[in-house]
């Protein structure tokens, strides 16, 4: 993750950031120490598993998806609550040299879902975010659901540790769902916006040769990368209002560009 500048506007609150970046990380990582039988007993020998499909309410309480034959699997049904640690990491939808925005780690214990509980559980996923691989619950993969103990947050803005209670209490970010497709949209879309932004960079960022491309977007304000040859460099740009939706959004990224600009819709970037 890219250093960010000091002196920044105000942003959402750690369990906010927290929430939002479990519910947008597209990548998972179970982490487990030595399975028993499995040969090793050294203290330091950590796993890492690689769930099919993972689903992450507010609550943290994570549903996991893994294939029925697996060692973790054999394991959790023996010990019937494993003690793990979920890794999740939420990753930029443009491309740049640090991709990674944010990391989630939750800590806890993880238990098979009884078939019929899973087949329910898997339907319940399926009707928000429709995916295929769920067909194998049941068939060739299992489901795990992790009972969570604590999370803890590491973002551009900090880091912060929390009850899973206090991040289940959060605000939901408004633009969690197509915050990304939005700043995806932005950044092939819209370059006379974007070199717009840059009026409110640090004066030594404002330099041709380096490269500025939208980062995130969350109710309170915007996060442009900035990459010099010199190292990578995250400056936020703060909204006049906090923003809940397409309307309000559009018009406050113009008003910081200082241009006058069709709107940049999260809808209509994610119909694109």
């Amino acid at each position: 993750m890219a250093r960010s500048c000091p002196h920044q506007p105000p942003v959402p609150s750690p369990a906010e950031r927290a929430r939002a970046t479990a519910t947008r990380a597209g990548t998972a990582a179970l982490i487990t120490g030595p399975l028993p039988g499995s040969g090793e007993d050294r203290d330091d020998q950590v796993l890492r598993v690689a769930p099919t499909l993972h689903h992450v309410p507010a609550s943290g309480a994570a549903t996991l998806q893994v294939p029925a034959n697996h060692p973790v699997v054999t394991a959790t049904r023996a010990a019937e609550y494993l003690p793990v640690m979920l890794e999740l990491t939420d990753s930029t939808p443009v491309p740049v040299r640090q991709p990674v925005r944010g990391l989630v780690w939750v800590c806890g214990r993880v238990r098979v879902l009884p078939a019929r509980v899973a087949r329910r559980a898997a339907l319940r996923i399926a009707a928000d975010h429709p995916d295929e691989r769920l067909l194998d619950v049941g068939h060739t993969d299992v489901l795990l659901r992790l009972d969570p103990g604590s999370v803890v947050l590491s973002d551009a803005e900090g880091t912060g540790t929390f009850t899973p209670a206090e991040v289940a209490a959060a605000a939901a970010d408004p633009f969690v769902d197509q915050g990304d497709a939005w700043v995806a949209h932005l950044a092939s879309a819209h370059s006379s916006l974007v070199a717009g932004l840059t009026r409110h960079l640090p004066v030594a960022l404002r330099r041709p040769e380096h490269t500025v491309v939208p980062l995130g977007v969350d109710r309170l304000g915007l996060r442009l990368r900035v990459e010099t040859a010199h190292g990578d460099h995250d400056v936020r740009l703060g909204f006049s209002r906090p923003v809940a939706c397409a309307r309000t959004l559009g018009a406050e990224v113009r008003r910081l560009a200082g241009l006058t600009d069709p709107e940049v819709s999260p809808r209509r970037a994610a119909e694109r």
